[in-house]
């Protein structure tokens, strides 16, 4: 299921029904698929293995209901057990995004952070034409990096593992995660 190192999030919005979020792998195939409900106080959602949404995989629920430096629980549905988190850093993320990466016990392992301050800026006050792109870094070391496509239309990101010693299902939940806040903040 999580043998690529490429994947596609895309994004799609269904209005007063939610979105829809799909991965796919390298060769096309849907490896990853949810349905975002609209109007919830606490963000959750359930990924399944194909649009059937019959077996259940990863979960991503928000600690709280409002909170600037919210976190998100990553759960692995087939074990019942918590992968990780990813907390959003308050502020800092106003002017640019970033993000603690957090693993199973909570201990902050690593961060992604958008690309620069200069662009972050350009994005934030001017235009929104720009694409996002955020490294992804654990433990020191970049190991993935995820990059936003111009589509005015459809949310898309490309997701790239360049190390394989990283949980390709924390690192998918995050593409997922900066996809439903940047939905927000347009």
């Amino acid at each position: 299921m999580f043998n690529s190192n490429h994947y596609v999030v895309r994004k799609k919005v269904l209005s007063f029904l939610g979105a829809v979020f799909e991965v796919f792998d390298e060769k096309g195939n849907l490896v990853l698929y949810a349905k975002q409900k609209a109007f919830k106080l606490r963000e959750e959602m359930k990924f399944y293995e194909d649009s059937d949404q019959k077996r259940e995989v990863l979960s991503i629920k928000a600690r709280n209901i409002l909170d600037i430096s919210a976190t998100y629980d990553i759960r692995d549905s087939r074990i019942g057990e918590l992968v990780g988190s990813l907390r959003r850093k308050g502020l800092k993320s106003i002017l640019r995004d970033e993000w603690v990466i957090l693993d199973s016990r909570g201990g902050e392992v690593g961060s992604m952070v958008e690309d620069s301050m200069g662009l972050a800026m350009v994005r934030r006050f001017l235009f929104n034409l720009i694409p996002q792109n955020y490294d992804y870094i654990v433990n020191g070391k970049r190991v993935a990096d995820l990059k936003q496509q111009f589509n005015p239309f459809v949310y898309k990101m490309n997701v790239d593992i360049l190390n394989g010693n990283v949980d390709k299902r924390i690192v998918l939940a995050s593409a997922v995660i900066l996809s439903l806040i940047e939905g927000r903040q347009k």
